[in-house]
């Protein structure tokens, strides 16, 4: 079954990149994800490759490893690779699926021709990147 749209932005905003995201900007990023089902085994990412793309993983697990070691596992509602939306650099872990696996993707493409169509988005972005960058004030 897929997901309506409001179910995809509900899952969007909990990533912290599009914190400031109003709901008719979330179902815009909804508009552009796909959902795809893995198998278990699959590779979502690898470990020292280019990122292009975004997850939110929908249904199953997956375990995040890094120098051969398994750091953490995720679940339904988890996210990961949203800097290579903003940023071409090397996966700093590689995930792999330990269930079959639906997920959200945004690939970076498509999101950098939404932010262009839509500024407003891309400075929302850029304030939650300045926010998760700034140092702490205690």
């Amino acid at each position: 079954m897929r997901l309506r749209k409001d179910a995809k932005s509900e899952l969007l905003k909990r990533a912290p990149l599009f914190a400031n995201c109003s709901k008719r900007e979330l179902d815009a990023i909804g508009g552009i994800a796909d959902e795809i089902d893995l198998k278990e085994g699959k590779e979502l990412t690898r470990e020292g490759k280019p990122g292009r793309e975004f997850f939110v993983l929908v249904e199953g697990t997956a375990d995040v490893v890094k120098k051969g070691r398994k750091v953490n596992t995720l679940e339904a509602m988890d996210f990961f690779g949203e800097i290579a939306l903003i940023h071409e650099s090397p996966r700093t872990a590689t995930v792999k699926a330990t269930s079959p696996v639906r997920a959200l993707v945004i690939t970076e493409r498509n999101f950098k021709r939404l932010l262009k169509e839509q500024p407003d988005i891309q400075r929302k972005v850029l304030e939650a990147l300045a926010e998760r960058m700034a140092p702490s004030t205690l």
